[in-house]
């Protein structure tokens, strides 16, 4: 794959996961905060899970350009964790920290206490940033 062609790739996929930040953080806007607590955790749960998908995209579009077969269908996170561990280990925390907190503790669970989703955004924003095209 050439330069100019996986420049291309990581725009697309950049621009989506991020898009897709954009709607959850909107969607946690409106949960409301009370405290250190989100008050609303439909709008939590939504937002969490549109935050992972974001990071879902990214990490596809990251594969891509490491020519890493992406299959088409739903992928387990066996198959995020297996290629971002042979690519970038450092990448791999932040891979488990959104995992966990966005996927399972926020969307699964409806964990509410804002620190915790916070930190599982701030993972989402450093794995999409992986894919960020050249300025």
């Amino acid at each position: 794959m050439g330069t100019l062609e996986q420049d291309k790739l990581r725009s697309e996929y950049y621009e989506e996961a991020i898009r897709y930040m954009e709607n959850a953080k909107e969607t946690l806007k409106k949960a409301g905060k009370e405290d250190d607590f989100y008050k609303d955790d439909k709008y939590v749960k939504t937002a969490c899970g549109i935050a992972y998908n974001a990071v879902l995209k990214a990490l596809d579009g990251y594969f891509i350009t490491k020519e890493v077969k992406v299959p088409k269908r739903r992928k387990s996170i066996e198959f995020y964790r297996d290629n971002v561990a042979r690519i970038d280990r450092k990448l791999m925390a932040h891979l488990n920290n959104a995992y966990t907190v966005l996927h399972l503790d926020g969307y699964y669970d409806g964990n509410v206490i804002v620190d915790t989703i916070s930190s599982g955004f701030k993972s989402a924003y450093l794995i999409i940033e992986k894919i960020k095209p050249a300025a």
